[in-house]
């Protein structure tokens, strides 16, 4: 967001022309709040708030804006996404939302994400694409998921204004006294559609999953791609799997010519009832390598539901990047560097990209701090944990309170109760002390914790510390805490 952007308590409205009026087209919320609305005159909006921000309308430039950021959502989270013009976007989650921990937690990071970018936004999970629009519109704060048994329920009580109907059947609609959708649902089509046509009929059985709806996600222009349409449609799993190496051929190919190796391979079938399944694959590293990217498509076969039949395949290679090639070991004194590259991409596109990761040290005093995530094949940093004193190899995150009897400031508990059971301490080294990074925040400035490693007399060893010095209530609470298990 940019330094000179109001804040979001200041009215903001976009002004564009309706015939030869301008008008509100767009009003934020504190707009809204403040009783301006879409469709009021320009002059009549700046005459009721003092200091509205207003600035004239860019369709286009809106437009492709919003074209930036589906692209983005489709490369980070589902290969089928297409564009709702003129504040929206659609997204197909069927199939991919377990790798983000579930529908829910794959909403939340979303909205995360893009606020992260100084971007707000109202997203809803339903059965059908209508639903979802409809309740991301009306009820999503920021998120809401809805049952699929529950759709006529929540259906029933949104505005017709929810329907994705041109404004002025909305309005038309209005005035003949409807408000509700559920109220538009109950009455008979042949009125509706003699005097308003399809429209109204289509938008609702599309909203309540009576018929599907056509979905056509986008493709950037620059992306390697490549179709294969079917005179006849196929759906036993075997003829699937040999187009797929058909495709991965063609696909390779293309990439060859751009010297290119893909990282992120999206399998899209077009089914002959409209609907549309979804397979996607990662890699490691870029390759092009066609035995081994249709083994991680025809892996995925399983969950293609081929219905009555697939008349179109598409593969995309949404992430492609510049392929180089690794000189290996030739006997020359040199050790053989083993290629893991390929059970990487196995178990990744098995269990989720996220869940598959390696453990890299990070120059912190803290412990908790001194220890991160990385890729499975993310390059040696450099930087390694301290060697003058042991880690445990097992870390409470957070640390555990515990109950302690200590003799002197400096000295080790003679004894500590953790989980019930009481300890006697046995032996004991320490103490090591860690100061507080005060360059992090106001609160780590005088804070000090005191690290001992003892030993019960059962021979188990521990990792505990002292918030504080044991002295001055300023470098901590003085209280005990066990931090790590030795092993």
């Amino acid at each position: 967001m940019s330094a000179n952007a109001p804040s979001l308590d200041t009215p903001l409205v976009l002004i564009g022309h309706e015939g030869r009026r301008r008008v509100v087209l767009h009003a934020d919320q504190a707009a809204r709040r403040a009783g301006l609305a879409v469709g009021m005159p320009a002059t009549k909006a700046q005459a009721l708030i003092a200091g509205l921000v207003m600035h004239d309308a860019d369709p286009e430039a809106d437009a492709q804006a919003l074209e930036k950021l589906a692209e983005w959502m489709q490369r980070h989270y589902s290969p089928l996404v297409t564009v709702q013009y003129p504040d929206g976007m659609v997204l197909d989650i069927t199939g991919v939302a377990h790798l983000f921990g579930g529908e829910a937690d794959m909403l939340k990071e979303m909205v995360r994400k893009l606020a992260a970018v100084g971007c707000g936004a109202r997203i809803a999970a339903a059965p059908t694409y209508g639903a979802a629009y409809a309740l991301s519109h009306c009820v999503a704060n920021p998120t809401f998921m809805l049952d699929g048994g529950k759709i006529a329920d929540a259906l029933d009580l949104l505005p017709v204004a929810a329907l994705r109907l041109p404004a002025d059947i909305v309005v038309a609609l209005k005035k003949l006294g409807f408000e509700r959708i559920g109220e538009l649902n109950a009455t008979p089509r042949a009125p509706l559609a003699l005097r308003f046509g399809p429209p109204i009929g289509l938008r609702l059985d599309q909203a309540y999953g009576r018929v599907s709806e056509p979905f056509d996600p986008i493709i950037p222009p620059e992306t390697p791609h490549v179709r294969r349409n079917f005179a006849e449609p196929i759906g036993a799993a075997e003829t699937i799997a040999r187009y797929v190496g058909v495709l991965v051929e063609q696909l390779a190919a293309a990439l060859e010519v751009k010297g290119l190796g893909a990282r992120k391979l999206d399998l899209i079938c077009f089914r002959v009832d409209n609907h549309i399944q979804a397979v996607r694959v990662g890699t490691s590293r870029p390759i092009r390598d066609v035995k081994r990217l249709t083994k991680l498509l025809t892996d995925k076969i399983d969950t293609i539901d081929p219905g009555f039949g697939i008349e179109t395949m598409t593969l995309t290679a949404l992430i492609a990047e510049p392929l180089v090639y690794r000189a290996s070991a030739t006997g020359l004194g040199e050790p053989e560097i083993k290629d893991v590259s390929g059970l990487i991409d196995t178990l990744s596109n098995r269990i989720g990209e996220s869940q598959l990761y390696r453990l890299a040290p990070v120059e912190s005093d803290y412990p908790e701090r001194a220890i991160r995530r990385v890729t499975p094949l993310a390059p040696a940093t450099g930087a390694s944990w301290p060697r003058h004193w042991p880690r445990p190899s097992r870390l409470l995150d957070p640390p555990e309170q515990i109950e302690t009897v200590a003799l002197l400031p400096d000295h080790p508990p003679a004894a500590f109760t953790w989980r019930g059971l009481r300890r006697r301490v046995a032996r004991a080294d320490g103490p090591e002390r860690v100061f507080g990074e005060w360059w992090k925040s106001e609160t780590e400035r005088n804070a000090v914790r005191d690290y001992f490693q003892v030993e019960d007399d059962s021979g188990e060893r521990y990792w505990l510390y002292r918030a504080g010095d044991g002295e001055d209530a300023k470098t901590g609470s003085q209280r005990w805490f066990l931090h790590g298990v030795f092993a």
